[in-house]
């Protein structure tokens, strides 16, 4: 997966938008204003891409250690709720977009009423 396919499946998700809050370098995708995915820039341009996923606890875990070279505790994020994904070419890109989709639901899973009908009015 490259950064345009990350960037479009990302965006393809219901009430997807994309920032930059923290610098020029970290590229954000959040659905309904919270966040889901994020990844360095730098990190792509470097040839070493690495995404940063919500994630629910136990199955974090159990991804950890299946793939110990390509899921890592969440970097600068609380490691109990987020991964971080290296894009080493370990995982298929099935398998990323899967990941994607498991933090995507997360998010919207918490939202409160009021957003998750805001977001089924934008279907």
């Amino acid at each position: 997966m490259n950064i345009e396919c990350y960037r479009t499946y990302c965006l393809k998700k219901l009430g997807t938008t994309e920032h930059f809050p923290f610098d020029k370098d970290t590229l954000v995708f959040k659905v309904m204003g919270k966040m889901f995915a994020l990844s360095s820039l730098t990190s792509w341009e470097n040839g070493e891409p690495r995404i940063n996923l919500k994630c629910d606890p136990e199955e974090a875990v159990l991804l950890r250690e299946k793939y110990p070279e390509s899921v890592l505790p969440g970097y600068h994020m609380n490691k109990q709720h987020w991964n971080t994904v290296v894009l080493n070419g370990e995982l298929t890109t099935k398998e990323l977009q899967e990941f994607i989709d498991h933090s995507y639901e997360l998010i919207v899973s918490s939202l409160t009423k009021k957003l998750k009908e805001e977001l089924k009015r934008l279907d």
